[in-house]
């Protein structure tokens, strides 16, 4: 009998949240730099020195802070684990106990859900209770190293599309044509990752757009109230 393969898209979600997060920023904060420098009137040298700047600053922020913070969650996971095979070896039936109350409230007679309990346990006792109690899998467990690199990558890519943007642009209307076309990269970077994750594209294209108008739109004020150059 032929195999019915599934591809679900929240496989996906482990990467798909750095990703997003990391080319998100990567856009959004660096396109404000370079706009806030512009508008304090600042030689193109000065607008793409600060790019630079923010692009490898940026970076290094996003894989120091997506490797602390997944590295917490990885922390309690295992935590959590270690108690729990604590409990298996000291309190085995009452172990047994808990999981078929899980099951039982999700619908399954009691008996039979004793049963399928028992099974499961007699395979694999932790990984029962650490997908069933502890809501641990292998498509959400946490992996720093993974999220770090893809954070910080995708936020080098995002960072580079207006950095190249102030690269080709002459001095005279650069902060419009970076804020132009970042904010084009922005809708095409919402649909794409909405796309990826099965969700409507035209929604998330318009609120990651808004968030970058309003963070380029204040950039460019303290960027004009503070600017010393005519």
């Amino acid at each position: 009998m032929p195999r019915h393969l599934e591809r679900h898209l929240i496989a996906r979600v482990g990467w798909l949240r750095a990703a997003v997060l990391g080319a998100n920023d990567g856009i959004v904060s660096t396109a404000s730099l370079i706009v806030g420098v512009a508008a304090a009137g600042a030689s193109r040298e000065a607008i793409m020195v600060a790019g630079v700047a923010g692009l490898v600053a940026g970076a290094m922020s996003m894989a120091a802070g997506e490797y602390v913070s997944v590295s917490s969650q990885s922390d309690t996971e295992r935590a959590d684990l270690a108690r729990e095979r604590a409990e298996l070896a000291a309190q085995p039936e009452f172990e047994l106990d808990e999981l078929a109350d899980i099951y039982s409230k999700r619908g399954v007679e009691p008996a039979l859900a004793r049963q399928v309990a028992q099974q499961l346990m007699a395979k694999d006792a932790l990984g029962a209770h650490a997908r069933d109690e502890l809501g641990i899998s292998e498509i959400n467990t946490a992996r720093p190293i993974q999220a770090a690199f893809t954070s910080a990558g995708m936020f080098a890519t995002g960072a580079g599309l207006p950095l190249l943007i102030a690269a080709l642009w002459t001095r005279e209307g650069l902060a419009l044509a970076v804020s132009a076309a970042s904010l084009l990269f922005l809708a095409a970077l919402g649909a794409l990752g909405a796309g990826a994750g099965g969700a409507g594209m035209w929604r998330a294209a318009g609120r990651v757009t808004f968030w970058g108008v309003l963070a380029m739109a204040l950039t460019a004020a303290v960027g004009t109230m503070f600017g010393v150059a005519a």
